[in-house]
C-alpha cells in the first residue's frame, strides 16, 4: 500500500486498506499495529474486521488479516 496521506480520514484508509486486490480475492494482507492504532484506532479496526467477518492475528508489530471467513490453525 501506498503511503498515506497525514491528512487521510480514518474512513479513507479503511477504505484505502481493504480495497486491495487480496481483500476482493479473499487473501491475507498485512497492516502496522503502530499505523491502525494512530490512524484509525484498534476498536475501529476491529469492528471493520467484524463487519466483514475478516479475522486477524497479533505479531511482531503487525496484524495479518485474513481476508475470508476460512476457519484458522496455528500450525506450530
Amino acid at each position: 500500500m501506498p503511503n498515506t496521506a497525514p491528512h487521510m480520514l480514518p474512513e479513507q484508509w479503511l477504505h484505502t486498506v481493504f480495497s486491495v486486490q487480496a481483500v476482493n480475492k479473499g487473501g491475507v494482507i498485512r497492516r502496522s499495529v503502530y499505523d491502525i492504532e494512530r490512524i484509525v484506532g484498534r476498536q475501529a479496526f476491529v469492528a471493520e474486521l467484524k463487519r466483514r467477518g475478516f479475522r486477524a492475528v497479533e505479531n511482531g508489530g503487525q496484524f495479518v488479516i485474513f481476508c475470508n471467513q476460512e476457519d484458522i490453525k496455528i500450525v506450530t
